[in-house]
């Protein structure tokens, strides 16, 4: 009997030790260059380090972004259309940056170092901001608040403040998408357990988006409101400045996957090939196709992506000629290229038009930051004596997507499970961005509606228009909790949806098509409100969206996306089932650890 339990406590700790050692399945490393050790690296120690660096810096973000159409009407002196407009370039140059950010990650840097130097940059930018705007913008001391404006701006002084800004955009743009990403390499996707982590890392990293702006809505946004603008700034800067330093604490135990080098050339290789040998006939299957011989695949756990039909001008790219013979031998990919470079361009070429319907969803989005806090200004702002910062309302947007997140995953998910039962899971991720659409369209409704009944409460004679109308502000939360849950469903299911469709090289490029699709939703809602005033403004019409909202019909405007919407969603049920889902082969585990791992530098 001694004997049998001696037997098992061996067994116990050669087990213990296995799992001690046991290397991660998806092909990551560590930051020496070699396999990853599953115990010692990664998982949630990792990710809630990643969570929290993210919450830190939205907060640092929104305690810039979630106010700056105040500050530019308050302090810079814009009227109302031309802040909006200057907010929705910015922000929208913030999710253009997220492409050069992805880039330099997929192909050069990783995403460790990437991430590292951003957020650099970024709070480089808004120490620049808080010292410009102390030294600079806001004078007289005190100004910028609803009653007193400040005076006139030197050049040097204006062209400092969009430096300052725009390197805020450049360093937050250049680290969302791969922060992200980051996160979702610290679970590895073919363990069973780190599979079903990695997919509530989503959920939980735009929680932490959402938790992070909540402080700077609420609290930096009612100090900026009363025209303390430099302590916000400041406040902000901190924030970052800790961001930064918690990533960096974390430095010994993230997993790392090896950058692919750059995807341009393998995309441009794959067009060339095709194009070379569009005269010669095409296999009847994909069988036929070359394959590789392993030299092909870039390092990332040794997964081929699988033959799929459609766009079958790419396929001549991998047909074997009589030619190709030598070309096999030299491994050149502009004559002829493995299955999985072809899929990978396949791959993208699909996901764009399920892309390019989620932008117009982001022109639903941005009012938030732009139209939803103007038609706040001009409503009943005090709740007794207390006065309440129009953009602080967002905080019900937050709220809101706190609350659906744990909704969906904990009520939502499983019943929708229990329902299916053809087949696995809840509701897929293009689903859910439907469901989003959905959502968004009713928002918009609603904003209109409330925007209808404060303009027949409204003072039309009045010059400054803040808390011209008799109608709470406390009208706005339907539109702003319809918002969040609209979030919930789209940009949780896009940012799952893009990472786990986008090849293995590519995963930060697709975080990236997320933030683009803001990006481009901000430039659009940005030229929609000059095509609209240009249309609506006639000699005894101010337009739609005039300085003095009394004047205008925003109402109008909020309809007018809600229709638009309602047409994108018709357009998308057609993309999402004309969609066809990459597959990829199992990985080859001996391939991946038999050979020796090079040096990651980061």
């Amino acid at each position: 009997m001694a004997c049998l339990n001696i037997d098992k406590m061996c067994q116990r700790e050669k087990k213990m030790k296995n799992e001690k050692d046991e290397y991660t399945l998806d092909g990551t490393v560590n930051k020496h260059g070699q396999p990853a050790v599953r115990a010692r690296t990664g998982r949630w120690f990792a990710g809630v380090l990643l969570l929290v660096n993210q919450g830190l810096a939205t907060l640092a973000f929104f305690g810039v972004g979630v106010n700056l159409v105040l500050f530019l009407t308050r302090v810079m002196g814009q009227d109302n259309a031309e802040a909006a407009n200057n907010v929705s370039k910015w922000t929208g140059t913030v999710y253009i940056f997220s492409l050069l950010g992805a880039f330099l990650s997929d192909s050069y840097w990783g995403r460790y170092k990437t991430c590292a130097i951003f957020q650099a940059i970024f709070v480089a930018g808004l120490i620049s901001l808080s010292l410009t705007s102390y030294i600079f913008l806001v004078k007289p001391n005190g100004c910028g608040d609803e009653e007193t404006p400040c005076g006139s701006h030197s050049t040097i002084s204006v062209a400092l403040f969009y430096v300052s800004i725009y390197l805020i955009a450049l360093g937050n743009g250049g680290y969302q998408p791969t922060i992200a990403t980051f996160g979702a390499d610290q679970f590895d996707e073919d363990h069973p357990q780190e599979s079903h982590s990695k997919v509530a890392f989503f959920s939980y990293f735009y929680l932490a988006l959402n938790l992070g702006s909540l402080f700077s809505n609420t609290i930096l946004g009612y100090f900026e409101d009363k025209g303390m603008w430099t302590l916000g700034f400041w406040a902000s800067a901190g924030s970052a400045i800790l961001a930064l330093v918690l990533f960096l604490i974390g430095t010994p135990r993230y997993r790392h996957f090896k950058p692919t080098g750059n995807p341009l050339s393998r995309f441009c290789q794959v067009i060339v090939a095709a194009t070379r040998k569009w005269k010669i006939e095409q296999p009847s299957r994909g069988l036929e196709l070359y394959e590789g011989d392993g030299q092909d695949l870039p390092d990332n756990g040794s997964r081929r992506i699988l033959h799929t039909q459609g766009f079958k001008f790419l396929d001549r790219a991998a047909i074997i000629t009589s030619k190709d013979i030598g070309v096999v031998l030299v491994n050149n990919q502009w004559h002829l290229c493995a299955v999985s470079q072809v899929e990978e361009v396949k791959c993208i070429l699909r996901l764009l038009p399920i892309w390019l319907c989620t932008i117009l969803y982001s022109v639903v989005f941005t009012q938030m930051a732009s139209l939803f806090v103007e038609q706040g200004a001009a409503m009943k702002t005090t709740l007794s004596r207390f006065h309440v910062p129009p953009a602080s309302m967002s905080s019900f947007d937050i709220l809101s997507v706190a609350s659906f997140i744990f909704i969906y995953r904990r009520v939502l998910d499983p019943f929708v499970t229990r329902l299916k039962k053809s087949s696995p899971g809840g509701l897929t991720e293009l689903q859910r961005m439907g469901v989003g659409l959905i959502i968004a369209i009713m928002a918009m409704v609603a904003a209109g509606i409330v925007e209808h009944f404060r303009l027949k409460s409204a003072d039309k004679k009045c010059s400054h228009c803040s808390n011209s109308s008799s109608l709470s502000i406390f009208w706005q939360v339907p539109q702003y909790v319809l918002i969040g849950a609209s979030e919930v469903f789209m940009y949780v299911g896009q940012l799952e949806f893009f990472n786990g469709q986008a090849p293995d090289g590519l995963k930060s490029f697709g975080s990236a098509l997320c933030m683009t699709s803001i990006s481009l939703g901000n430039y659009v809602s940005s030229l929609l409100v000059s095509v609209v005033m240009k249309i609506s403004t006639t000699d005894k019409m101010p337009g739609w969206i005039p300085g003095n909202l009394n004047k205008g019909h925003l109402d109008k405007f909020y309809f007018l996306l809600a229709a638009l919407t309602s047409a994108d969603f018709l357009v998308y049920l057609i993309c999402a089932k004309w969609y066809k889902y990459i597959k990829f082969e199992e990985r080859n585990i001996e391939k991946q650890y038999g050979e020796k791992h090079g040096d990651l530098r980061v």
